[in-house]
């Protein structure tokens, strides 16, 4: 399979290292210093394209792909906002995205794991969650978008909580998410419920970036020659 890497940072390369030992090609490398090289002919020569960038540039990294025909894999996040045009241009283009917030496939069993939980906490009232995130100083996004994924399934699965809210709250249909960024850290999640009499916590915690490229790499794989919008839960079999 031959791939484009839209985004060269630390997780390009981890990407590109997973990717390789794999027996796949990497055909274009884009990043800031190259982005003229980000055209129709380079692109074309993949297929499917991974972008990981930031969340000024993703949004237009993945349309262009889509515009282009090339299936995309992105892990890139602070970008929702805009999930809807994304969206409607898939189906328009007959193209392929897959998104997820992360790509562990650790991290994508513990998604499954905090539904599951929430649902099961829903009637103990007593019990109050509260979210924690701690990435590494150069994340520029807070809070994460791991993060964001569990509180969103949290919200559906527990009717007493109505949003979350990145800074403290009194009010107690509030999701409280507490982010740390502290050096190195490359991601920890935990959710906890808390009784005045004991607290319940799962908690995933990082080692590498390992993780999170091998579920890229496998969703390239994945998503390549197809067509539609997919999650981690579908490249899993979920």
């Amino acid at each position: 399979m031959k791939i484009a890497l839209i985004g060269y940072g630390k997780m390009g390369k981890a990407i590109e290292e997973i990717a390789l030992e794999k027996g796949h090609e990497i055909v274009l490398k884009i990043d800031v210093s190259n982005h003229n090289e980000f055209t129709k002919e380079n692109v074309q020569l993949a297929d499917v394209a991974i972008e990981f960038t930031g969340p000024h540039s993703a949004f237009d990294n993945i349309k262009k792909c889509i515009e282009l025909g090339i299936p995309v894999v992105s892990g890139s996040t602070g970008w929702l906002d805009q999930w809807n045009e994304i969206s409607a241009m898939c189906e328009t283009h007959n193209g392929c995205l897959v998104y997820s917030s992360n790509y562990s496939i650790g991290v994508n069993l513990f998604f499954e794991l905090n539904k599951q939980l929430a649902n099961l906490m829903e009637p103990y009232t007593q019990y109050d969650v509260h979210l924690t995130e701690i990435h590494h100083t150069e994340k520029k996004d807070a809070p994460s978008g791991t993060a964001i994924s569990l509180a969103e399934q949290i919200l559906a699965n527990m009717g007493r909580k109505n949003q979350w809210m990145n800074s403290p709250s009194t009010n107690a249909a509030d999701l409280v998410i507490t982010s740390e960024r502290i050096d190195p850290a490359p991601g920890t999640h935990t959710v906890a419920y808390s009784s005045p009499i004991d607290t319940i916590e799962i908690t995933h915690t990082a080692h590498t970036r390992k993780g999170f490229a091998s579920g890229a790499v496998l969703a390239a794989e994945f998503a390549a020659h197809k067509n539609g919008i997919f999650t981690m839960k579908e490249v899993l079999g979920l």
